[in-house]
Order: C-alpha cells, then sequence, then structure tokens
C-alpha cells in the first residue's frame, strides 16, 4: 500500500533509540523528510547518519530537552527552517519505562513523579502546542503520541498515570484539532525489542537465577503472540497513522504489544 507519505514532513521526538528511531526510519523508507530530537547530540546524530545511509534520504538531528518550553520552542523552528515545516509529530521522547523495578507505592516521591510527567506528558504538550499551528494553517497534519500498555495495566503507579495522562490529553486535542484537518492518535506499545532489550532481559535472567533464553521465553508469555514485538512493527503502525490513509482514526489508542491475555477492550 502506498502511505501516502512522499513529501510530508515529521518531526520524530526520542528519535536517537528505540521505538522513535525505528518510526524515524519507517517514515524517511515511505519518502517522508524526518527529523529526529533527543537530548544527547552525539547519539542523535549517529542515529540521523545511520537512517540517512540505509534509507536514502536526508535526516535532520535537532538536540532538545522536551522538559523545557525554551528548548522546544526552538526545536520547532529549527526544524521548520530545515525542512520547509512540520506535517507529522511523532511524540516519543519519555524516560524508559521497564528497565528498573517500579517503586512501590510508599517509595513514590513527588520529585520522581513530576520528572516523568514533565517529559513525557507535558513535554509531549509543548510540542504539539508548537507544532500544531504550522498544520492547522495548512489544514491537515498528524499527531502520534507514543505512551504504553502500563495505561492498561497495574504493577507501575507512575508508568500507568503518565500513560493515562497522554491518552487523555490526545483525546482532548484531537476533539479540538480534527474539524481543522489535524488527526491526533496514541499508540500504547508493550515490551517491545530495541536496543535496550537485551539488558532488560540479562537483568530478569539474574534476579531470578535463569539463562537469558528462558528470561524472554516467559517475558514472551505475556502477550498473545508468544514472541516479544520488534520497535519496527511498531513503527509501521505509527507511519500508517501518519499517513492521509489513516484519516478515520482519530483520538483513539492503538494498542501494538502483541495483545494481553484475556483483556478486553471496547
Amino acid at each position: 500500500m502506498d502511505l501516502q507519505l512522499s513529501g510530508k514532513r515529521a518531526l520524530v521526538t526520542g528519535g536517537s533509540r528505540g521505538i522513535g528511531k525505528a518510526v524515524a526510519r519507517a517514515l524517511a523508507a515511505e519518502g517522508a523528510s524526518v527529523a529526529i530530537a533527543a537530548r544527547s547530540p552525539e547519539p542523535l546524530e549517529a542515529a540521523a547518519r545511520e537512517i540517512s545511509r540505509d534509507t536514502g534520504r536526508p535526516v535532520h538531528a535537532i538536540p532538545v530537552d522536551t522538559g523545557d518550553d525554551a528548548q522546544v520552542t526552538a526545536m520547532a523552528g529549527r526544524a521548520r527552517d530545515a525542512m520547509g515545516g512540520v506535517d507529522i509529530l511523532v511524540n516519543a521522547a519519555a524516560t524508559p519505562a521497564g528497565q528498573s523495578r517500579a517503586p512501590r507505592f510508599g517509595e513514590i516521591t513527588a520529585e520522581a513523579f513530576w520528572a516523568d510527567v514533565n517529559i513525557k506528558v507535558l513535554g509531549y504538550l509543548r510540542c504539539a502546542q508548537a507544532l500544531a499551528p504550522g498544520m492547522i494553517e495548512a489544514g491537515w497534519g498528524r499527531i502520534i503520541n507514543i505512551s504504553g500498555l502500563n495505561a492498561r495495566t497495574a504493577g507501575s503507579a507512575i508508568g500507568s498515570m503518565r500513560n493515562v495522562s497522554v491518552a487523555a490529553m490526545t483525546k482532548n486535542l484531537a476533539d479540538e484539532l480534527g474539524p481543522q484537518g489535524v488527526n491526533v492518535t496514541v499508540v500504547h506499545p508493550g515490551l517491545t525489542r530495541t536496543e535496550a532489550f537485551p539488558a532488560t532481559v540479562a537483568a530478569i535472567a539474574e534476579a531470578q537465577g535463569i539463562e537469558r533464553a528462558e528470561a524472554e521465553r516467559r517475558l514472551a508469555r505475556h502477550n498473545t503472540l508468544g514472541r516479544i514485538v520488534d520497535a519496527g512493527e511498531v513503527a509501521a503502525v505509527v507511519a500508517f497513522l501518519a499517513s492521509p490513509r489513516s484519516v478515520a482514526i482519530n483520538g483513539d489508542a492503538v494498542a501494538c504489544g502483541g495483545g494481553i491475555p484475556g483483556a478486553i477492550h471496547y
């Protein structure tokens, strides 16, 4: 299927690694102009070079801390200058989840909560506020927020709260921006095979005194596919949501974690 992304201009935050990097690669492969943004300049530049080499498309690297208003404003300006505008925003910049034990109820601090929310919730909002006006002016745009299946499961209070907040923000933005040609959706990945996955498996194996292969098999039982979903497979879902062909989907959540056994969402 032609996703009609050729000539579209996309900005992906959190684009130096993981799902964000995979999304940037998928969009570039579909013919979009792409800018990636993240906090650490060196990994960001390396990711931009790698994606550009693999797809044959120019990829712009823009360092940013999405927890800072002024930096987000500057990032939006640089992206517009580099590509002539931004049609697609993919918000994926967040503190990684699942790589350490989630704090128990009595261990949660205001500092930890607000640090997480400032990046994943307010950071997503800052980016949308900075770039939506240009989409509204053009009469077309896509905003895709990468959240997570902690929105639907317990076990990490901060993770659940931040992800539910992203979903709520998405629906509110979709209702307001949809009539102006801008679709807003939220994607809920589960445990995903990224660069950080081997370290996660190793830590679980050590903690449980089992082999790494067994640790991965146990993790794979948490979804209905019986295997870990790859970042590129999540990126394929996001690429569709970023395309003009996804116009019928607005304000909704799309889960792409391989299916939670036993759960019904309707």
